[in-house]
């Protein structure tokens, strides 16, 4: 299989070095220059990342015929991706940026207005019409516009990840996923909102999808992860699997090229996310392993795991995060034996705002979800352990065949459910209630594999 990358290549360099005086002749800082050190940005960025991980790669692209652009050919053929570049007028884009104690003082940027690429031989639409899947990574430069690599594209059979730019053109029709950041989905779709948020990259996101008629717009959000939407009207939200705090500088090319490399193996648009947001992050961090966050500080001040249990506490709890401005999460289940997946839906849920109250079935609720047997742990001891998890803030327990009743009261801002809604199919039955009040319904993975029901399968078996 051989992954296309298609799009506008760049030559950044990285200047590094110490400041420890300033100029006596203006007030800015002098950097004595230690190393330097150059790569392919842009879409190359997204060829080398591929290719480093062992596969077959060919970049569709523009170069000039000058130093920078001899530097990018010799850059990425040592990588091992296969180069087709098109004539570009003028001069190949740099981006030079000044670094001093992991800091960047200045960007330097060259190559002046973007000009158009010349034709494309037969050769370059080959490579498309063979593609095991196409990735487009927009820089904003005249390669994605480009009228025949455009027409080639639409027509392929392969899967299609765009990864587009403002000063771009729009995706071509029908490609399965375009992934724009949360500002270029802002500024796109022209949705101001009230600031960064849920609810505003899921509108943004959903009125792209239409306007581009694509498949699935996912929306990233840096470290909030990223909102999936496709056919359902109720967004799949992936959070972030790792804290990094490292240079998010081509964190978008890596997590637009995992998404192509997955949608080429045959996985779902969902499951392509998650392993793109998996990937962005281990970018970021430098692949460096670090524990998951257990929640989100407000105003400054940790939050701390509270052992409540029942209505009185949770409504206590919910209404004291709203009166200082926070987000109050809710998620709802029976939770009868509790597994790896539960905990992965619960730290998922509980990324998204400053608490998380669990709305758990009672005992009568789940024998008549589940049968006569079940549930096999009781109630009062799975609220115990749901409350002593550092994830879950509350617990309250619900006796009706379904969380309404109980969020209704408890009213919040976000409702969380896990992963069969999540590839396009019908809406959540709690969605409407919670929009009455101005809240916000998501759905997060699940863990492939780990159910109560297979659990206990598994167990009778032996």
């Amino acid at each position: 299989m051989r992954l296309v990358i298609v799009g506008d290549t760049l030559l950044d360099r990285d200047v590094f070095g110490t400041v420890s005086r300033i100029a006596p002749d203006a007030p800015a800082p002098v950097l004595d220059e230690e190393t330097t050190h150059e790569r392919p940005g842009g879409a190359g960025l997204a060829a080398l990342l591929a290719a480093g991980q062992g596969h077959r790669v060919a970049l569709v692209t523009a170069l000039a015929a000058d130093a920078a652009g001899a530097r990018l050919s010799e850059l990425l053929t040592a990588a091992g991706v296969e180069v087709y570049a098109l004539p570009l007028p003028g001069s190949t884009p740099e981006k030079i940026r000044m670094r001093a104690g992991g800091q960047v003082l200045l960007r330097l940027d060259r190559g002046g207005a973007p000009q158009p690429p010349g034709d494309a031989p037969d050769t370059v639409l080959a490579v498309l019409r063979e593609a095991g899947a196409i990735l487009v990574s927009d820089y904003g430069r005249g390669v994605a516009g480009h009228p025949a690599l455009r027409a080639a594209i639409e027509e392929s059979k392969a899967p299609v990840v765009w990864d587009p730019h403002p000063k771009g053109p729009a995706p071509v029709p029908n490609v399965r996923l375009v992934t724009p950041n949360e500002a270029e989905a802002r500024r796109l779709s022209g949705d101001a909102g009230h600031g960064p948020g849920l609810a505003t990259a899921q509108r943004a996101g959903h009125a792209l999808r239409q306007r581009w008629q694509a498949g699935a717009v996912v929306v990233t959000r840096g470290a909030d992860g990223a909102v999936l939407c496709q056919g359902s009207p109720t967004p799949l939200v992936v959070p972030v699997p790792a804290a990094s705090g490292g240079d998010t500088c081509g964190a978008g090319d890596a997590f637009a090229t995992a998404a192509a490399l997955a949608l080429a193996e045959g996985a779902l648009t969902s499951e392509a996310v998650q392993a793109a947001v998996a990937a962005a992050s281990a970018y970021v961090a430098g692949n460096v392993d670090v524990s998951p966050p257990t929640g989100r500080e407000l105003d400054g001040t940790p939050d701390v795991a509270l052992e409540r249990i029942g209505a009185d506490d949770a409504g206590r709890l919910a209404a004291e995060v709203k009166a200082r401005g926070g987000t109050v999460v809710a998620t709802g289940g029976c939770f009868d034996l509790l597994h790896t997946g539960h905990l992965a839906t619960l730290r998922a849920a509980r990324s998204l705002g400053d608490c998380l109250i669990v709305c758990l079935n009672s005992d009568d609720s789940v024998r008549r979800l589940k049968g006569e047997g079940r549930p096999l742990t009781r109630e009062d001891d799975r609220a115990r352990l749901l409350a002593a998890l550092d994830c879950v803030d509350a617990v309250v327990v619900f006796d009706e065949p379904t969380p309404v009743p109980v969020l209704t009261w408890l009213r919040p801002d976000v409702w969380v459910k896990g992963g069969d809604y999540a590839d396009g199919g019908p809406e959540l039955p709690e969605a409407e209630v919670v929009e009455r009040w101005g809240g916000q319904t998501v759905i997060v993975p699940y863990l492939d594999g780990r159910s109560t029901t297979k659990t206990i399968a598994q167990a009778r078996r032996r």
